[in-house]
């Protein structure tokens, strides 16, 4: 079941994050309540009462003081920007990762936006996101150095008019 998070969630999403902490970043409770005030989007999916997975996402008009995001901001008028979704490792292949996603792009295409953007990690690599991307049909739209430069990232875009979203 999918659901907007609630801050009785915070806990268990922090433990997810942190598992993947090598592939996202780093977040404490007061970073979580700052990302989940800018976000147009932010829901976890629940099996059984337990939280295995989240997404947290902001639109082009978020003040959103990120690297990744102020590149898309530069380049696309309007965009929903995926910051992070993580699901447990011991619910991959459930299907979670794509009923979060599916949930986010009918909100996006309710609000009239095309375009839903995100990153994934290439130094070091995230063969993972990758295969879920691109399974998407998101496509590469630039690179860049990020995290003081010790991480390089794929800047990813999926064109919603193109109906390739599985």
């Amino acid at each position: 079941m999918l659901r907007d998070a609630a801050a009785a969630d915070f806990e268990r999403i922090l433990a997810l994050n942190d598992a993947e902490v090598a592939q996202t970043s780093a977040m404490d409770h007061a970073r979580l309540q700052a990302l989940a005030n800018l976000a147009c989007r932010f829901r976890v999916a629940e099996v059984d009462g337990r939280v295995l997975g989240f997404l947290l996402a902001m639109d082009h008009t978020a003040a959103y003081d990120n690297d990744n995001f102020r590149w898309f901001a530069t380049r696309y008028p309007r965009f929903v920007y995926v910051d992070r979704i993580v699901v447990d490792a011991a619910a991959a292949g459930m299907g979670i990762g794509g009923k979060l996603y599916r949930d986010l792009f009918a909100l996006t295409r309710q609000h009239g936006i095309d375009h839903v953007v995100c990153e994934y990690n290439l130094e070091p690599p995230n063969p993972a996101s990758q295969a879920f991307h691109d399974r998407f049909g998101f496509v590469e739209v630039g690179q860049q150095h990020v995290a003081g430069g010790s991480k390089l990232v794929s800047l990813q875009m999926l064109d919603l008019t193109q109906e390739a979203t599985r």
